[in-house]
């Protein structure tokens, strides 16, 4: 008799996954009018970036018969964090969550876990494996065959009054220029900017400092006294990293009396916030993730319990830096309200902040992008500097114009990223809802290329001919005499 919970293998999730798209009629024919500018084909949308968010919206595209190129600086499996700068063990999310499945059950992380490894070690898991989500990642793209180019930056975004967008992708040393309908930011954390540290930071010689997103390597702390900047997730991260590659001590300080212990997200984690939220009055959208971000997000109990293992760890609450210099030996000295402390290395985890000066590849349209700042004046009490800077977003995530006529064009590029947590929620980027995220772009783009084309759909409309009745169904009758008398 066969064991019901041995792993079934990928070759038979993959031949399910078929099954389930094929009743379902995935994908759908291709269905967008070719559009030719000065002879040169142009693509329907360009995604930049090939991490989830870039995946899951490629897929659901392509579900709905639009073609989708990706395009992604990193080699071939190395999108997005996981592999590369991400030095957590394990992912915050609940393993059960479908993330970017777009309602396949075939394609979610369970069944992928499950198909190799079986019921009895997935009931054993606790939290997702880092580097298992990126096989996952990996496994993802191939099953579905999306169309990712790798090692090709994404020099220049230029939208054009006429409608395109024009994109200069950099590969091998060598520059070509691409024409989009439509362009989709899918850029990630800090996807319209990057990691922020405090200015007392640029005042410190670069090699003696990092930001927690520099992909961390362990030859930089060995033997040191290590500060860790940051009470979060990647503060704990770092410390982490720099314990177990063999720091002499490493202490975190955080500005907090005390570390935030419930994730308030959770608190309306549900379908109503999902598909609740953008539709809320900018007052209300304001007040949500300013209060979010008041109060923040804990790190994770395992990655915390992680740091407070090791003896040679301190938790230096209540303990903002108010000042920051070198002393004649070369060692970092930090002054706090309550102590003067010494380091040789220290990493900031103080996140991310939107800056285009950061994004040159952004720098034609970026002065031109409407701010919340702009439009939307919150209670005094309320006042957030980092929202106020992040991006007004119209009803399918583009850019609008902060000058009326001043960018025309500026509408076809589309920002689905972290930035987009203000208009849109936590739909364009987080494992939660990812998919849901993923199919409201995709629908709304499907609905503006098909919009865009309304003339020619309707001159095909008027050309179909293919006969559903060819005349020989029935018999032409003659009414009866007494009919026609009649």
């Amino acid at each position: 008799m066969s064991d019901l919970n041995a792993p079934i293998g990928l070759a038979a999730l993959e031949q399910r996954l078929r099954q389930d798209l094929e009743w379902l009629e995935l994908p759908a024919n291709p269905w967008v009018k070719p559009r030719l500018s000065d002879g040169q084909a142009t693509l329907d949308v360009a995604i930049i970036g090939g991490g989830m968010a870039g995946l899951a919206l490629s897929a659901e595209l392509r579900n709905l018969g639009v073609s989708a190129s990706i395009f992604d600086q990193a080699p071939a499996g190395f999108e997005g964090p996981w592999a590369t700068t991400a030095r957590m063990e394990t992912l915050r999310s609940p393993k059960q969550l479908t993330g970017p499945a777009l309602g396949l059950p075939a394609l979610t992380f369970q069944a992928w876990f499950k198909a190799q490894f079986g019921q009895a070690q997935w009931a054993a898991l606790d939290k997702i494996p880092r580097l298992q989500w990126a096989d996952y990642l990996r496994w993802y793209r191939q099953v579905l065959n999306l169309d990712v180019h790798n090692d090709t930056r994404v020099s220049r975004v230029q939208p054009r009054a006429d409608g395109l967008v024009e994109l200069d992708l950099v590969q091998d040393g060598q520059t070509r220029t691409v024409l989009a309908r439509h362009v989709v930011l899918a850029t990630g954390r800090d996807g319209l900017g990057g990691p922020w540290v405090p200015e007392f930071a640029k005042d410190l010689p670069y090699e003696l400092w990092a930001h927690s997103a520099d992909g961390l390597q362990d030859e930089w702390f060995v033997g040191k006294r290590v500060g860790v900047i940051g009470g979060g997730a990647s503060a704990m991260d770092s410390a982490a990293t720099a314990l177990e590659a063999g720091a002499a001590r490493v202490d975190l300080l955080v500005r907090r009396a005390d570390l935030p212990r419930v994730n308030k997200g959770k608190g309306a984690g549900n379908p109503g916030m999902t598909h609740g939220y953008w539709r809320l009055p900018d007052a209300w959208k304001w007040r949500i993730r300013r209060y979010l971000n008041a109060q923040q997000v804990p790190p994770p109990r395992g990655s915390t319990q992680r740091v407070s293992r090791a003896a040679n760890s301190r938790f230096l609450l209540n303990s903002p830096i108010v000042s920051a210099s070198l002393d004649p030996a070369g060692a970092i000295v930090l002054n706090t309200p309550n102590a003067r402390l010494e380091y040789d290395f220290l990493v900031f985890a103080t996140g991310f902040r939107t800056d285009f000066a950061l994004r040159p590849e952004f720098a034609s349209f970026a002065r031109h992008i409407q701010t919340w700042s702009a439009r939307f004046t919150p209670p005094a009490d309320e006042f957030d500097a980092e929202l106020a800077e992040l991006p007004d977003l119209g009803t399918c995530f583009e850019f609008q114009e902060k000058t009326p006529g001043a960018c025309p064009g500026i509408g076809k590029i589309h920002c689905f990223n972290y930035p987009a947590a203000l208009s849109y929620g936590a739909v364009s980027g987080d494992i939660p809802a990812i998919s849901e995220g993923a199919k409201r772009l995709a629908h709304g783009l499907t609905g503006q290329l098909f919009n865009e084309d309304i003339e020619q759909h309707f001159i095909a409309m008027q050309n179909y001919a293919e006969p559903e009745l060819l005349g020989d169904e029935w018999v032409v009758a003659q009414p009866t005499r007494e009919e026609l008398r009649g």
